[in-house]
């Protein structure tokens, strides 16, 4: 094993006998060399470590773990005993590119600042490619969207995780990357190469499909503490209403939607000294704001009279969308609901 290596590859396998010859193959296949390859196998019940243990090659450490204690912790695990001056991401199903650490161990070595580098990606059997945004500031107003780093194609300085004591938090699983990725935000540059140096799988087993609820509520708070590094005073309504926001199952009731329309208005005040764009800032929450306000007035499962006024009151707090003609679509709605409600 080599003892200095310069990268640490962290590959957390379950159930992928599949796939993880291809993913294997591809992290040895790299034009930079100089890496050692921890591999935690969380009690994979097919034929995974099997597939592994047929490689020969001494930068490879499989580690059989000796219970399912999940993705995170093995995720954590490697963090805690890996030697590389940079940590390299991946998993078991998807495809590095020969020359993805090539690329990014020159960005890392020629920007002391960077402590995270990812790159857009390509999804396999496909010609979709995944863009992300280039630099710190635009991937900034990204995470207030969404995770903008892809996870596996991620590499991290190894000594910002240990300086800030920083790790994976296994309460935001199975959207653990996303937090992190706002975490280490506040402590230095993020970047995405503007070449695809990965291939990413999509099947029916992953976390993400298989737990995609979950998935989503983990995101939403990764985006409102995104948002409070503004420092806001917010009261938890407002954060209730802001996380609630990027459900696709549930809308925000009244109060709701005036507390985000509150919170918005915080934020803009707090962003005075340009923390992010202030006019990009302003477009991504007046996006999700307008949303919020059209599916409660415009597509709601129920109507009655009172909704003029709560119409009246939203529009003293924020310009709205609506015409003259919506707001006498809503009256005719509101009238005919309440009629055939009695």
């Amino acid at each position: 094993m080599i003892q200095q290596p310069l990268i640490t590859v962290l590959i957390p396998t379950y159930n992928c006998e599949q796939y993880v010859h291809d993913a294997v193959q591809s992290i040895l296949n790299q034009t930079y060399t100089n890496f050692e390859c921890i591999i935690i196998d969380d009690c994979s019940t097919d034929g995974t470590v099997d597939i592994i243990k047929t490689f020969d090659d001494p930068r490879i450490n499989l580690i059989v773990k000796p219970k399912n204690s999940g993705y995170t912790n093995s995720l954590n695990y490697g963090l805690t005993i890996a030697k590389g001056k940079y940590i390299a991401r991946m998993d078991g199903d998807d495809i590095s590119l020969p020359n993805r650490f090539e690329k990014q161990v020159a960005i890392f070595e020629q920007n002391d600042d960077i402590v995270v580098c990812g790159s857009i990606f390509k999804l396999i059997d496909t010609e979709t490619i995944i863009e992300a945004p280039e630099h710190h500031d635009a991937i900034k107003l990204g995470l207030l969207k969404e995770s903008c780093i892809g996870h596996p194609t991620a590499m991290i300085r190894t000594s910002v995780l240990n300086t800030h004591n920083i790790n994976y938090n296994t309460a935001y699983e199975p959207a653990e990357d996303y937090d992190l990725w706002v975490r280490l935000s506040q402590v230095g540059q993020l970047y995405n190469i503007q070449d695809v140096l990965f291939l990413y799988r999509v099947h029916d087993n992953q976390v993400s499909i298989t737990k995609k609820e979950i998935q989503r509520k983990s995101a939403s708070l990764s985006r409102f503490n995104m948002l409070n590094q503004l420092n806001l005073d917010y009261t938890e309504l407002e954060k209730q209403a802001y996380i609630k926001q990027f459900s696709y199952t549930e809308r925000l009731n009244f109060e709701e939607l005036v507390a985000l329309i509150k919170l918005n208005n915080k934020a803009f005040k707090a962003n005075a000294k340009g923390f992010f764009n202030q006019e990009n800032l302003k477009t991504i929450l007046q996006t999700f704001q307008t949303e919020a306000i059209n599916q409660y007035f415009k597509a709601n499962k129920k109507y009655s009279p009172k909704m003029i006024n709560q119409l009246k009151e939203i529009s003293r707090l924020t310009a709205t969308n609506f015409s003259f003609l919506d707001k006498v679509k809503l009256y005719i709605k509101s009238l005919i609901f309440f009629k055939n409600d009695k």
